[in-house]
């Protein structure tokens, strides 16, 4: 296992602007303070609504894009909300520009997507990436989710692009220093049936950056967080690619499953997941059909790893058992670090363990192509633990993975260190299948 040298680090200077009401903050009881504050800024005199706004401009500006329209955007929000003695919704029209202007200002907020940590990443090949690495210069690009954990432990879903190069180094590029959320649509879409319940679609510009796009919460089931997802390249039966990602919900009580589907990680949609093997955490999809079906890795007893079959990617039911805590290093739960990796020797499925002081450690299974409730190998010993001489950070002691990819006979492999930061090893495949025992 080589480690790359590669440290991705939380950037607190990255922050995306938030619609903020007064009064209705995300904890305590309140109502809104709207009315009151818009007219407050309306009783300024002219010339202190200019001295604040250029304030705010002076200090934010360089902070975002398009932070006028912002503000325009957001003071329409809270005017359209505000109705007048005779019914109507407020107007702007009797507003300056500057006051106008100010109070978009203030019904925004700024929040750090990363200002606690940076953590728990997957990875696949990136879009289009295999023939452009067979008439390029044999460099392979690819696309690295990460979890971005900011105020209140929320967690939203960030990007990350770069390559491996044809000498097997591996490069990430510096993100876009300006992220962007975009509200998410509701309802039926145009060339697509009727979305379930509970489904939404968000499209991005394409001409952004890759790590500018940021997937922010949205539903109720998930407004404490979009948490550890994990993306596969999946190839359907004629040939045509997609990208899932599975991913926790959660709402501050409870976890569940939801489905992110895109084939550009320009346009995502998010769709829910039922069933009882998606219960919990953890289910990451195979990336292709296995005997004409869907099938995906589950944890839903919260302890031990399954597989679950399906002919509807969307339902998942009973998984069959295929590996229990047995070693020291796993005794208190296993899971799974992302979708099976496919091998001619089989489906290699990287693996987390828990054991004393909450430690968390990566192992490894070998599972039948054909039958992959099957295992036919594996690692009896951690591969990967966290370092001793630097236990701390977020969450100490642990390391977490949300899925690698191959290349090149080599598995390129992000991990998450004490869910602070994310590091980048490389696996040989041959060294690790002669790690496995029967």
């Amino acid at each position: 296992m080589l480690d790359t040298g590669i440290r991705l680090s939380h950037d607190t200077s990255r922050v995306i602007t938030r619609f903020f009401q007064p009064g209705a903050e995300n904890v305590g009881p309140g109502r809104s303070r709207a009315a009151a504050v818009v007219e407050r800024v309306r009783a300024l005199s002219e010339g202190e609504a200019v001295a604040a706004l250029d304030d705010v401009e002076r200090r934010f500006g360089d902070r975002h894009r398009s932070m006028r329209k912002t503000w325009r955007d957001h003071a329409a929000r809270v005017l359209s909300s505000l109705p007048t003695e005779d019914g109507a919704p407020a107007s702007a029209e009797s507003l300056t520009t500057a006051k106008l202007l100010l109070i978009g200002a203030v019904f925004t907020q700024e929040y750090a997507i990363e200002g606690a940590a940076l953590c728990n990443p997957s990875v696949v090949l990136a879009p289009g990436a295999a023939s452009a690495r067979a008439d390029g210069d044999g460099s392979v690009e690819f696309v690295m989710s990460v979890r971005g954990i900011g105020e209140g432990h929320r967690s939203t879903i960030g990007f990350r692009s770069g390559r491996v190069s044809a000498d097997g180094s591996v490069i990430v590029d510096p993100p876009d220093p300006f992220p962007v959320v975009v509200e998410p649509t509701l309802g039926t879409f145009r060339r697509e049936p009727a979305l379930p319940d509970g489904s939404y679609r968000i499209g991005f510009a394409p001409s952004g950056a890759l790590s500018s796009r940021v997937l922010y919460p949205f539903l109720g089931v998930e407004c404490a967080g979009m948490e550890d997802v994990r993306f596969v390249r999946f190839v359907d039966d004629l040939g045509a690619v997609s990208y899932f990602g599975t991913y926790t919900a959660f709402d501050g009580m409870t976890v569940r499953q939801r489905l992110l589907r895109t084939k550009d990680f320009v346009v995502f949609t998010s769709l829910p997941v039922n069933g009882s093997g998606a219960i919990g955490k953890g289910l990451a999809l195979f990336p292709r059909k296995v005997n004409g079906r869907f099938a995906a890795l589950t944890r839903s007893d919260r302890e031990s790893n399954g597989v679950s079959f399906s002919d509807d990617i969307g339902f998942w039911g009973e998984p069959t058992h295929v590996q229990d805590p047995v070693h020291s290093w796993e005794v208190v739960q296993l899971g799974n670090c992302g979708s099976p990796i496919e091998t001619d020797a089989g489906w290699i499925v990287l693996t987390h363990g828990v054991g004393a002081l909450r430690t968390y450690s990566i192992g490894a299974l070998l599972l039948d192509l054909d039958d992959p409730t099957k295992v036919i190998g594996s690692t009896t010993t951690p591969l990967l633990t966290p370092n001793i001489e630097q236990p701390g950070g977020y969450v100490p002691n642990a390391i977490y993975s949300c899925g690698g990819f191959v290349v090149g006979g080599t598995i390129i492999l992000p991990y998450s260190i004490a869910d602070q930061s994310i590091a980048i090893v490389a696996v040989s495949v041959p060294a690790l299948l002669d790690r496995m025992r029967p």
